[in-house]
């Protein structure tokens, strides 16, 4: 292979370039150098250029277009990082699914999306089996297990290279669904322009051809392909794990001198419990990152006298629109912030009305940078709800959460204006809980809301109300209402009230269920 005069830093001081054409001139300058490693199997950048462009081709000889979109329904796997990637490189779309959401959603996905193709595990699809008939989409099996051809038998032959594609910084990327397992999913567009964006800023955050980055959480999830991105991209090593597991990611981490990690904070929590975390050899640490879930000031606390190394918080969201960096390691007083706006990000906050608040005041967080979402696939309608415009026409993305900048301008959290719950590091939207719990033929009335859990930082509980005559069965109802449900938004508890508290106007007050629920639990207790 010939090694271009390009290098890997020219490029990245480029305003726009592409994940692809970096791996590329990895390949070339460094052919032998681990990009990815799972389960004693290693791919050197040589290799994982060449079946990049095996995946491009194979995807241009069935017909999927530039601009088009393919889905990805798995866990974590080699296979599922090099079909990524390499449909990035025929410029094609990927929409990654999470497995764990319920048929009808994944069926709703798919179909939103327009995926020309699934690729899928067995996990995946036995998942999908009470939707099979709604899905008419060819399928590949990256396990050899699920149903459809296999993976290795769909690749073109080594020696059909692809055909090159024109693709533009507002070229999608990828389509991120936020939530969706009933009703109207969003699918988050981001564009080359954002990703490559978020790979120029890794520079900062010390990902380089010496970074060893351990990933734990999954591919489909935003909070993931952050890391993984920066990683292959800037000429690192990552270490793949299908499904966390505490023991098993302190013994990769010791074995594979790993420099870099992305976790949510239910998995520092369960991490720092293990009996044995101290015996294990963690040195090799530079840089531990957190995102997607709130973050006690406690537990950052302990991370930093336990663990050596960084360690960063982000606080952002998946549709962009800025990002707040807390380094908790510099800034030790703040750990009650998620730090201060990024370079290139700006922040406002506005009131209910959209105006913007006094310094010090307390408003709804809206934001802006270099990397923000297309919009909202096929809902312009939701795209716009999820926009802000200043007195100059520029545009911000709404977060939906409360806060304040304090006089040092960090920023400080004070509510989720949306209801959201986030259990585990996944967002699960109780509207979803709602309209499922709606389909009782039992049930007049129902609410969800997030009350904290050792286990997963929130969980969902459930309010119902019966319709008229009707006795229920707390968890009779439970269980009818997770066998409708994703794995990840599978209810706590059920409890069986005689009417909803509401406002004047008729909303909901969900904050006096959380409190309800608190009584109870204390009595229980």
């Amino acid at each position: 292979m010939k090694i271009p005069d390009t290098t890997a830093a020219d490029l990245l001081a480029q305003s726009f370039g592409t994940i692809a054409e970096l791996i590329g001139l990895q390949a070339a300058q460094r052919p032998q150098h681990p990009a990815l490693v799972q389960d004693g199997i290693t791919v050197t950048y040589r290799s994982l250029d060449a079946i990049m462009d095996r995946v491009a081709a194979s995807l241009q000889r069935d017909g999927v277009m530039p601009g088009e979109s393919i889905a990805i329904c798995a866990a974590n796997s080699i296979e599922y990082a090099v079909l990524f990637l390499g449909s990035l490189r025929a410029g094609v779309a990927v929409a990654p699914l999470a497995p764990s959401t319920a048929a009808e959603g994944l069926a709703v996905m798919l179909e939103d999306c327009g995926a020309r193709m699934l690729f899928l595990d067995e996990m995946a699809d036995a998942a999908l089996a009470p939707a099979g008939s709604r899905i008419d989409i060819g399928r590949v099996s990256l396990d050899g297990v699920a149903g459809g051809k296999a993976f290795d038998a769909w690749l073109a032959g080594p020696h059909i290279p692809p055909i090159p594609v024109d693709v533009r910084p507002d070229s999608p990327f990828n389509i991120i669904y936020s939530s969706g397992t009933t009703g109207a999913p969003k699918g988050i567009v981001q564009p080359h322009s954002m990703r490559w964006g978020q790979v120029q800023r890794g520079v900062m955050n010390g990902y380089g051809t010496d970074a060893v980055t351990l990933l734990s959480t999954p591919l489909y999830s935003n909070t993931t392909l952050v890391s993984f991105f920066a990683t292959v991209a800037l000429g690192g090593t990552t270490v793949l794990m299908k499904k966390f597991d505490a023991a098993s990611y302190l013994a990769l981490a010791e074995k594979h001198r790993v420099t870099h990690t992305m976790l949510v904070p239910v998995q520092y929590q369960r991490l720092l419990a293990m009996p044995d975390f101290g015996r294990y050899d963690l040195s090799s640490f530079r840089a531990k990152f957190c995102t997607s879930a709130p973050f006690s000031a406690a537990l950052k606390k302990e991370v930093l006298g336990r663990w050596p190394g960084g360690l960063t918080e982000f606080y952002g969201m998946t549709e962009g629109g800025g990002s707040c960096v807390l380094a908790a390691h510099e800034f030790p007083d703040k750990l009650h912030t998620v730090g201060r706006p990024a370079p290139g990000s700006e922040f406002r906050l506005v009131d209910e009305e959209g105006r913007e608040v006094s310094a010090g005041e307390t408003g709804e967080i809206v934001g802006r940078s270099g990397s923000m979402m297309t919009g909202y696939h096929k809902q312009p309608g939701k795209t716009a709800e999820a926009e802000w415009h200043d007195a100059e026409g520029r545009r911000f993305i709404r977060t939906g959460d409360v806060g304040r900048f304090d006089a040092d301008g960090f920023l400080v959290l004070m509510d989720r204006k949306k209801d959201m719950i986030i259990s585990g590091g996944f967002n699960i939207y109780p509207s979803d809980l709602e309209a499922v719990l709606l389909g009782h033929p039992d049930l007049e009335d129902a609410s969800v809301v997030g009350v904290p859990s050792e286990r997963w930082g929130e969980t969902p509980v459930a309010f119902v109300v019966a319709r008229a005559g009707v006795t229920l069965d707390a968890p009779a109802v439970l269980a009818w209402a997770n066998e409708r449900l994703g794995k990840m938004q599978r209810l706590a508890a059920v409890e069986v009230v005689e009417s909803l508290p509401r406002s004047a106007i008729g909303k909901v007050l969900k904050r006096e269920l959380r409190d309800r629920y608190s009584n109870l639990a204390g009595q229980a207790a």
